[in-house]
């Protein structure tokens, strides 16, 4: 039976960088690493909302991405 193991998870966090002369979002993004596991949605969204307000650009949302190992 295959088993899924957690390995990391990085926290980050888009802005809003402007327009491109096409009217396009630049979207501008910083990650920070070492995040747990076992964070909650909201208590991770907190923390990278207040973060992000650290930054002189607009906040438009955050992500957590994952890495997993799949072993047998």
């Amino acid at each position: 039976m295959a088993t899924i193991e957690f390995k990391s998870a990085i926290g980050r966090v888009h802005f809003d960088g402007g327009m491109t002369e096409e009217g396009k979002l630049i979207r501008k993004s910083k990650s920070y690493r070492h995040i747990a596991e076992n964070v909650t949605a909201d208590n991770l969204y907190t923390a990278l909302n207040e973060l992000a307000s650290l930054s002189s650009l607009p906040f438009i949302g955050a992500e957590k991405v994952e890495t997993s190992e799949v072993y047998d």
